[in-house]
């Protein structure tokens, strides 16, 4: 049984307030002020568009992550399992959710056990970047990649969050250098992931200029842990501190275009407030590889392997209509359309 205060009790409390609390940032990710010029003769089929594109030498059936949410805890593998059942249904990718408490209690690692119901699609290992400063080193990524056969590794950047949780890892002096060598070392891929708050194009290039491969914005927009960890709060003074940065953090679609612009060989992933298939037309569309979502996925695995699938059939369904009405046969073509402008 999981003990209070450890890492794997933050991770029930993490899951259990994204479930039933409002936990939405105050910022506007920025997709309601774009929009997409209507092309009412496209001279091309629905059925012809191709979704699909090559994710660290694994083809997928569309430009879609399974952001990472959970495991760790007692529980949580089903919703795991249910999430990587769906991803290898419909040929997407899935980052599961930080293995800390996997690498802490090795008894917790058959949350994560989800390769065998996923056999082919991109699977991302999470780690917090934090931790390369208290101890962990290669030898503990490497065990986060093998105990789901990952193909790449998120190390997750939540500096906020850190500082707002009272048991929170605020040291972080030095990490990039730490990055570094994690980057020539590992073996697999990195991919850098903000939790919510927005990577820049400024901190963009100084990962990439460090061997990062991917960089994943989660801009703000959706959901904020700042809020989360308010409703974890135990005293007055840390939920009136976690409460006043609901506001914190720059935009979803501002850090697409700076990290597309200044990172621009990066593998670029949008996260943070796409809400359906138009806001992933229009984050490909401003320069993203693939766009990630969390909530409506974790809100569908808490019900059925089933439901998690239609949520992705969904998305497919609006991404093809809103590429077939802007006359794009495919993402490259999505990619490099005119026909996004600002809303007015």
């Amino acid at each position: 049984m999981s003990q209070p205060g450890s890492t794997a009790t933050r991770k029930l409390d993490h899951v259990r307030i994204n479930l039933d609390l409002p936990v939405e940032s105050s910022v506007n990710a920025g997709f309601d002020g774009l929009r997409f010029e209507h092309v009412a003769l496209p001279e091309i089929d629905l059925d012809a568009i191709d979704l699909s594109l090559e994710l660290f030498d694994r083809k997928l059936s569309a430009p879609f992550l399974i952001s990472s949410m959970t495991g760790g805890a007692e529980g949580l593998g089903e919703v795991n399992r249910r999430l990587a059942e769906a991803a290898q249904a419909e040929g997407i990718a899935m980052g599961v959710g930080s293995q800390r408490a996997a690498i802490e209690d090795r008894a917790l690692a058959q949350s994560f056990d989800i390769r065998r119901f996923a056999p082919d699609v991109a699977l991302f290992a999470n780690l917090g970047a934090a931790q390369l400063n208290l101890g962990y080193g290669v030898e503990h990524c490497r065990a986060a990649v093998d105990m789901i056969q990952a193909d790449a590794l998120i190390l997750h950047l939540n500096a906020l969050q850190e500082a707002v949780q009272p048991e929170g890892d605020t040291r972080w002096s030095g990490l990039l250098r730490r990055i570094e060598v994690l980057a020539r070392e590992l073996g697999v891929p990195i991919i850098a992931k903000e939790v919510g708050w927005g990577i820049t194009g400024d901190v963009a290039r100084r990962l990439v200029d460090a061997g990062v491969a991917a960089v994943d914005v989660a801009g703000a927009g959706g959901t904020s842990w700042s809020e989360v960890e308010k409703h974890r709060a135990a005293t007055d003074i840390d939920r009136e501190v976690a409460a006043a940065f609901v506001g914190w953090g720059t935009p979803t679609v501002e850090c697409i275009r700076q990290v597309r612009d200044q990172a621009p060989e990066a593998i670029l992933i949008a996260s943070g407030g796409i809400r359906d298939g138009v806001d992933v037309a229009k984050s490909i569309a401003l320069g993203a590889d693939a766009a990630g979502l969390a909530g409506p996925f974790l809100k569908a695995a808490t019900v059925s392997t089933a439901e998690v699938i239609s949520r992705i059939i969904a998305l497919k369904r609006t991404l093809r209509a809103a590429m077939f009405a802007v006359g794009s046969t495919d993402l490259d073509a999505l990619r490099s359309s005119s026909r996004l402008v600002r809303r007015g």
